[in-house]
């Protein structure tokens, strides 16, 4: 069962909340973040080094050190406030008129390391430590983790409760069109409730932000070893997130294009697809993948749906039932010699928030050679496969709207 617990978040004045919230920092590079950065904006906290002219690297003592510096700023000149007292706080986004509430929580430094908060994505040791330093260096997690949870009726009528009960602290709408909405639970009995349902609750899975997580934990690990006085109780047992009930949660597709037909041409390509998939040619007009085991495939200006015959993928294994792994298989593995999809140059990812249109300008444009688009996984592939204990294959979730950074950070001690 997990554990979380409330916390008093650093956060921004409700007059200018949409001007601290920015993008996590990883779905921007720095050019981008540089341009979108205005004077309060978190990208100067978790992008620092847009600060440098020119940009420098990221990864320097100087960009860590300058984001410390602009932390204790944002602080001073009261861009961001600490709260009083522990509360949890209701975290909304809509996006094509759909809503999903999460809460923002404190979650358990030893529910990751126990497994607890089970993950289905591999990390990178380097990223990892990117994200430590920063942890260290602002004694903060300054951006949220993304986690979803069993459906839980109680936690449902208590964030209803609240969203129709009191205004939103926060409510604005972003510059990608997404909404997002805040607020702010003060009510101390509501709040140990909400800790108490928790303990019920058997299972966190992250959705979004492994490296995140992994970062945040390994601070937390850190600091537990380097203290004799350790209670567990201390605020660095515990790291920022929000949760969602999986049924708010909706994954969209991953896709791929590559950039050659590994010496065939388009026609002999089709030719041995025709082996393993039933292909119709659906002509210019964009075909999206209609259900599991059907592919959409964009090559030479024509649009073709793919279909896996039954027996070339195993449905009763959590990884065998994916379309990465039947796509990566039969096509990628077996006729296009890409095998490693983590260090190919061969491939190339298209989240599908990009729209399918995107997949055919690249074709067009002769940058790529053939795309493919996939049906999105579910949140039940998703838990089954951290359940098992299994990992996905690289690039195989999307979730959208990001959440926003800024909105609440948790300071370690």
């Amino acid at each position: 069962m997990v554990k979380v617990k409330p916390f008093a978040a650093i956060r921004p004045p409700k007059a200018i909340a949409n001007d601290v919230a920015s993008r996590p920092y990883d779905v921007l590079n720095s050019v981008e973040a540089k341009a979108e950065a205005g004077e309060k904006s978190l990208l100067h906290i978790i992008k620092p080094e847009i600060d440098f002219d020119p940009i420098i690297d990221e990864h320097t003592q100087q960009a860590y050190d300058k984001a410390a510096e602009n932390f204790k700023l944002w602080q001073e000149r009261g861009w961001l406030v600490q709260d009083k007292k522990e509360m949890y706080y209701v975290y909304a986004q809509t996006m094509e008129g759909r809503t999903q509430y999460g809460l923002v929580v404190g979650a358990s430094v030893e529910d990751y390391l126990s497994g607890r908060i089970k993950k289905h994505e591999l990390t990178r040791k380097d990223k990892e430590e990117d994200r430590m330093i920063h942890v260290r260096i602002q004694d903060a997690n300054i951006e949220p983790v993304f986690f979803a949870y069993p459906d839980n009726s109680e936690i449902n009528k208590i964030v209803s409760d609240v969203v129709n009960n009191k205004p939103a602290e926060y409510d604005f709408v972003a510059e990608d069109g997404f909404g997002h909405h805040f607020w702010v639970i003060e009510d101390d009995a509501v709040n140990r409730r909400i800790t108490e349902i928790f303990a019920t609750v058997p299972a966190f899975y992250v959705a979004d932000g492994h490296h995140r997580t992994a970062a945040a934990a390994l601070v937390g690990e850190e600091k537990r070893k380097n203290n004799p006085n350790h209670t567990g109780e201390e605020e660095y047992n515990f790291f920022l997130a929000v949760v969602f009930p999986e049924s708010h949660l909706k994954i969209i597709d991953y896709n791929r294009v590559v950039k050659d037909l590994n010496g065939m041409s388009p026609a002999e390509l089709l030719e041995k697809l025709g082996r393993e998939f039933i292909v119709e040619n659906k002509g210019t007009e964009i075909y999206k993948p209609a259900s599991l085991h059907n592919f959409s495939m964009y090559i030479g200006g024509h649009w073709y749906s793919l279909t896996a015959k039954p027996g070339t993928y195993n449905d009763n294994d959590p990884i065998g039932v994916l379309d990465v792994t039947v796509l990566s298989n039969l096509v990628f593995n077996k006729l296009l010699d890409i095998t490693d999809l983590r260090t190919s140059k061969r491939i190339d990812f298209v989240g599908g928030i990009r729209g399918l249109g995107e997949l055919k300008k690249r074709v067009d444009s002769g940058e790529m050679a053939a795309a493919f688009a996939l049906y999105p996984v579910s949140m039940k592939q998703l838990i089954d496969i951290a359940d098992t204990g299994n990992i996905m294959p690289p690039k195989t979730t999307w979730f959208e709207p990001k959440l926003r950074s800024g909105l609440a950070i948790h300071k370690l001690s």
